[in-house]
């Protein structure tokens, strides 16, 4: 099949598999923080997690299948009554515990389905410090409900140390009314491409693009979630050099961005196919840092630096 124009869906050519594959790690025994740093494990975390080091992590992203039924490649989840996630959860969530430094701060994934469950069990084992919601345009919608448009993330610390850096994650908006306070103006700049103002994060997202067919990217996965959307938790909440860690790696988004923002990061995965595109994002990140929506330190309102870049080639300049 001949794919569009401008389909740029990451896909992983045969003539390549067997080198990626050698690259992947499986462990049987415990192992040291240096030879699983900066690795894709192709494992299930049951198998793997008893091998880890103890408190090596700084920050642990989670992003478990929600409480949906859901095809994962060749691999399918089942939905459960909120009783059952949640055991299902704790079986493993209780077993990360000795993986986090004291100053470790955690994020987990979910929506509507499974909140009440993660609430708990982040209540169980942390200190809650917020939930995020990030609107996830994507879908037509349902016919016979409101259509399902966003998702949660619960952010949860160890203890009462450890890192926030709000000024790394500002978002840079244009100003819609540029109010100005004895002729200057207030709270906003006038640039060479527009007025802008940058204000502090909030815990409502929407600014967020999920991946799609146009997005270099993008991959196969179901659920894949945005470089755009890791960049903001991983520079809110870890310096550079730390260790970011995700049990749930899909194709690899944590891993590839930790890296971009010269981190360093652990990441697991059961399904192979999905680690070889982990794999393969993690080489082309060694050449291309660059995160949709992230520029110049900032973080921009969705289609912003598009639209900046458009103007600019009309005027005959470059532009990031």
């Amino acid at each position: 099949m001949t794919r569009a124009a401008r389909n740029r869906t990451i896909t992983v050519l045969d003539k390549k598999r067997e080198n990626y594959c050698h690259r992947l790690l499986k462990i049987d025994s415990s192992v040291s923080l240096e030879k699983i740093l900066n690795r894709v494990i192709n494992q299930d975390i049951f198998e793997a997690m008893e091998f880890l080091p103890s408190k090596f992590v700084d920050l642990l992203f989670i992003d478990p299948p929600y409480n949906l039924a859901k095809t994962f490649n060749t691999r399918s989840f089942k939905q459960m009554s909120v009783k059952q996630y949640m055991e299902w959860m704790d079986s493993w969530l209780q077993k990360m515990i000795r993986l986090l430094k004291p100053t470790a701060s955690i994020y987990i994934c979910g929506d509507w389905r499974s909140s009440s469950a993660i609430h708990l069990l982040c209540e169980k084992y942390f200190i809650i410090r917020n939930r995020i919601t990030f609107e996830r345009e994507k879908g037509r919608g349902a016919k016979k409900n409101w259509k399902n448009n966003s998702e949660d993330i619960w952010f949860c610390t160890f203890s009462n140390k450890f890192t926030f850096n709000a000024e790394a994650v500002k978002l840079k908006r244009k100003v819609i009314a540029p109010y100005r306070e004895n002729g200057v103006p207030k709270d906003w700049k006038e640039e060479e491409n527009g007025k802008f103002r940058l204000t502090c994060p909030s815990n409502i997202w929407t600014d967020i693009t999920i991946p799609f067919w146009s997005m270099p990217e993008n991959t196969p996965h179901p659920t894949q979630k945005p470089e755009k959307l890791l960049a903001k938790i991983i520079l809110a909440t870890s310096n550079e050099g730390d260790i970011v860690f995700d049990p749930f790696a899909g194709v690899g988004s944590t891993g590839v961005v930790a890296k971009k923002l010269k981190r360093k990061f652990v990441i697991i995965e059961i399904d192979e196919e999905y680690c070889l595109y982990a794999i393969k994002r993690l080489l082309t990140a060694e050449e291309d840092i660059t995160i949709q929506g992230y520029s110049d330190g900032f973080f921009w309102e969705r289609n912003t630096l598009k639209d900046i870049k458009n103007r600019g080639q009309e005027r005959g300049q470059v532009c990031s």
